[in-house]
This record gives C-alpha cells, structure tokens and sequence, in this order.
C-alpha cells in the first residue's frame, strides 16, 4: 500500500469524467459532441481563411476577430483530444505531465481569448469614441504589438501557475470532475499544501479576468455615453449596432466562466452532471457561437463567407 501511495505521489494519474450517470448512453452523447465540434472548426476556420485572402479585411478590427478564432481553435483541439476518446473508447486516464501540458493550451487560450475580447472592445472604443484618430492609433504595427502582448502576458502567468503543481503530493482517488483537466479541479484532489497555488492563481485571476473584465467594462461605458451625445436616433442605433457582436462575444464567454466558477465554489451539493455540463458548455460555447455571431452580424464578413461558398459552387 506505501508502494503505491508513493508511485501515486511521485507519478500520479488522473481520471477524468464523461457524463456522470449517463456512460452507457456516450457513443449517443459523442454525436452531438462531433457536430458541435464540427461547427466551431469549420466556422472559425472559414473567418481565419477569408480575412487572410481578403485585402478589404486587413484592418484591426478583423485582426482582432482573426486573433479570437485562432484562440476558439486552439480551444476546440485542447478540449476535444481528452473528451471524444472519453466517449469514444472510455479512455479516461491522463498523467500529471499530460495534465498540465492541456492545462498550459486551455487556461493559456483562455487568457488569451480574454485579452483579445479586451482588445476589441479598446478598438470599438477609439471607431466611437475617436474616429478621426482611428487609424493613427490602431496602426498595423500597434495591433501586432498588442497580440504580442497577449501572448507574453499568457506565458508568464500560465507558466509558473501550473509548474506550482510539480511539487504537489496526490494521495487521494484521483478523478477529477470533467473530460479535461482544470486547474481549480486538480488542486483539489492535492494532499499537500496549496497554499501558493491558491494565491498563484488568484494573483492570474485578478490580472487577467479581473483587468480585461474592468477594461471592457469602462470601453463601453465611455461608448454608451458617446452614443448618447449623437442627436440622431438613427445615427445613435447604425454605431451602437456595430458592437452587438462584440457584446455577444464578450456574454457567451464570461457568463459561463462565471457560472461555472460558482458552481465549483459554492455549488458542490448540485449533482455531478451539472458541473460536466457547465464545464463543456462553457468551453464549447464560444468556439461554435463566435463565428455564428459574426457572420451574422458583421456584413464585411458576411459577404466575403458567401462569396467563398458561392465562388467554390461556380467551380
């Protein structure tokens, strides 16, 4: 028993869950899963590809909207290589190694997609608020600075947050509660003490979400009031629809980030099927509504998705 106690601590293995309660019934469960999954790679692909190969949509708004499916994508891969074997072939074991290397990609685009939402809303801010100044402001240049930044801020947050676990002793059944590894998941089954990782990962909190969420925040409230100082009512509804999309963006990721950290805080006597459930939609959602969203609603991107489609039919 100490011999296994020990290759727990030293090399410790992760379970991680399907569906509770529903594992006869996860080969039915993988269908909707596949399109879901089908749809946030084909949508997000399509966005990346027509503004790379369209000239009219290399401007900074659409650089943001390419940096956000390229995070959507890498967010689709991260989850479903851990959540379609689950269902698949019942492939549940994950080593702490693994564990982290998936944690590194999810909570690392995570931040990033909370960045880039940031940055959209700063670009909405100055097209209202400063429009003469648009392009001096949100140069080419700027706006792969900006990317750049992202990416950095992500590395040395995520970084050490998830090296911290290294030094960890795990002695407890193993089984985590979703079909991919999350942070505040691993640190509970954790028998020593957590007490650097809990401040760790509160300082990335409050300097990511905590920030972007503060940013986007006051972008909108210096655009509300912007709007309101437009005489015409037609004018004040054709520049306030022009962020919808953004909106949209920014509610279906932080709602169910939220939600779900609630459920995993104060939630631990709801059943285990809505904590699966809450976790999967709250890392699918983005990914197959984003590029919904903004064929819909952006008529640039419209037209140049059905121009694709059309173009490639005429072949």
């Amino acid at each position: 028993m100490e011999i296994l106690s020990n290759l727990t601590s030293t090399f410790p293995t992760f379970l991680l869950t399907g569906i509770p309660g529903l594992e006869s019934a996860h080969a039915w469960i993988s269908i909707p899963f596949c399109c879901l999954y089908a749809i946030a790679l084909s949508g997000n692909s399509m966005i990346l590809f027509v503004i790379i190969t369209h000239q009219s949509l290399h401007e900074p708004m659409y650089y943001f909207l390419s940096m956000l499916s390229a995070t959507d994508l890498g967010l689709t891969i991260s989850t479903m290589s851990t959540t379609l074997p689950i269902l698949w072939l019942n492939a549940r074991e994950i080593s702490l190694d693994s564990c982290i290397t998936q944690m590194f990609f999810l909570h690392g685009f995570t931040v990033t997609e909370s960045g880039v939402l940031m940055a959209m809303a700063f670009d909405r801010y100055v097209a209202i608020c400063d429009p003469l100044r648009y392009t001096t402001i949100l140069t080419n240049f700027r706006t792969i600075q900006m990317g750049t930044l992202m990416t950095i801020r992500t590395v040395v947050l995520i970084g050490p947050l998830l090296l911290l676990l290294k030094p960890l002793y795990f002695c407890r059944a193993n089984v985590l509660s979703h079909s991919y590894c999350y942070h505040p998941d691993v640190i509970k089954l954790a028998c020593s003490d957590t007490w650097a990782n809990s401040i760790f990962g509160l300082i990335d909190l409050i300097l990511t979400t905590g920030v972007d969420t503060l940013c986007i925040v006051l972008s909108y409230i210096f655009i509300i009031r912007s709007v309101l100082n437009m005489a015409s009512p037609k004018e004040r509804h054709k520049v306030f629809s022009t962020c919808m999309s953004h909106i949209g963006a920014v509610a279906i990721f932080y709602i169910p980030m939220i939600s779900l950290s609630l459920v995993h805080r104060y939630g631990r006597s709801a059943p285990k099927v809505v904590h699966s459930m809450m976790a999967n939609v709250y890392l699918l959602l983005p990914p197959v509504l984003n590029p919904i969203i903004y064929s819909v609603k952006t008529k640039q991107i419209r037209k140049a998705i059905l121009s694709l489609l059309l173009g490639s039919k005429q072949r």
